[in-house]
């Protein structure tokens, strides 16, 4: 995806989200945010990683959020998704059971009538 895309090199990701470089770099060291690297070890941020930070800062920001809170509220997010995601998947997997089973029992009085 085009938002996945790492891009941006640190001095412009901070630009990007007004921070200085050393906080995009203590906010890599406690896991909110993971940078790609190049072959180089260059950090590397992608759009998504982008609007991470935007998200971190607005938290702290407009909301009055601390660094743990953050953290706490960025793993829930973030388990949101992946709940919403299995959702999707066990959702998708009862309709298709459901549907097999309707056309097997669609069949099934057509086979008794024939006896």
């Amino acid at each position: 995806m085009e938002e996945d895309r790492p891009c941006f090199i640190i001095s412009v990701a901070a630009q990007m989200v007004e921070m200085h470089e050393q906080t995009l770099r203590a906010y890599e060291r406690l896991g909110l945010v993971v940078p790609s690297r190049s072959q180089g070890r260059i950090r590397l941020y992608s759009r998504r990683d982008v609007e991470r930070l935007r998200q971190i800062r607005r938290m702290m920001d407009q909301l009055g959020v601390n660094l743990a809170g953050v953290e706490v509220i960025m793993n829930l997010t973030n388990r949101i998704g992946e709940l919403e995601a299995e959702m999707r998947q066990t959702r998708e997997e009862l309709e298709q059971e459901l549907q097999r089973l309707r056309r097997a029992l669609a069949i099934q009085p057509r086979l008794e009538a024939k006896k």
